[in-house]
């Protein structure tokens, strides 16, 4: 992801999502304070996303949208609080992507077996690669 607009954008979702259950843990903050560095967006810009209301844009290649959505997956587990809101507002986000359910809700099963919540690359790429057959 190299266009500015669209990191804001995807820092802009994952804020949106973390205060889904009205609340913003310590461990989300971190967690998405480390996405900004990492899109090397500055924490000052970073922590006024959290005051603004600004566009969503749409992610065009799917598998960015995946990405997009397992952080999102990531972003819920962070705080070792699975909140019911969380999980119908991710199962709304991946449909409102154009993702499909069924990898969706399966790649959400594998997170949540997994004993660190996370999981591999290729595990996550073949859940919806799979749904293609």
């Amino acid at each position: 992801m190299n266009n500015y607009e669209q990191k804001i954008s995807l820092l802009t979702d994952m804020i949106a999502f973390s205060i889904v259950d009205g609340k913003l843990h310590q461990r989300e903050y971190e967690f998405l304070l480390l996405i900004a560095n990492e899109l090397k967006i500055e924490k000052a810009i970073f922590d006024d996303l959290f005051h603004q209301e600004l566009p969503v844009m749409t992610i065009k290649m799917e598998i960015h949208r995946i990405h997009q959505f397992y952080r999102l997956a990531l972003l819920m587990h962070v705080d070792g609080i699975m909140h019911e809101k969380e999980e119908i507002a991710i199962k709304q986000m991946a449909i409102n992507m154009g993702l499909n359910p069924a990898a969706t809700k399966k790649v959400l099963r594998m997170i949540k077996d997994s004993p660190r919540r996370v999981i591999d690359p290729k595990q996550l790429m073949d859940a919806f690669k799979e749904q293609y057959n």
